[in-house]
């Protein structure tokens, strides 16, 4: 069933407004972020990859839980130490270490 008013249809306008607040929605929420240390304090996000060139470095935070698939929450920033959530445990990591972390 198409509703019309005026010769528009009302249904393609309902669908173009709930797409575009979806969208502005993602925006907000972070869409635009690349790394951990850009992240929001307590949003969730999921890991996309771990970005760096030092296998020790990604051995590490795989030892830590922090993996492609898995998500992450930042607790608290407190001069340039980030506080992490991985697996229901709690880290804290520098800088360094939250920029590899691609979300």
């Amino acid at each position: 069933m198409v509703i019309q008013f005026g010769g528009v249809d009302l249904d393609n306008i309902m669908i173009s407004k709930t797409m575009t607040r979806t969208s502005n929605k993602t925006k907000e929420l972070g869409g635009s972020v690349t790394n951990l240390a850009q992240a929001r304090i307590n949003t969730e996000y999921i890991i996309k990859d771990i970005k760096t060139n030092d296998e020790e470095l990604k051995n590490f935070l795989f030892t830590l839980g922090c993996y492609k698939g898995e998500v992450i929450t930042v607790i608290s920033v407190l001069a340039e130490n980030y506080i992490i959530t991985v697996k229901d445990a709690r880290y804290s990591i520098d800088k360094d270490l939250a920029e590899a972390i691609i979300i």
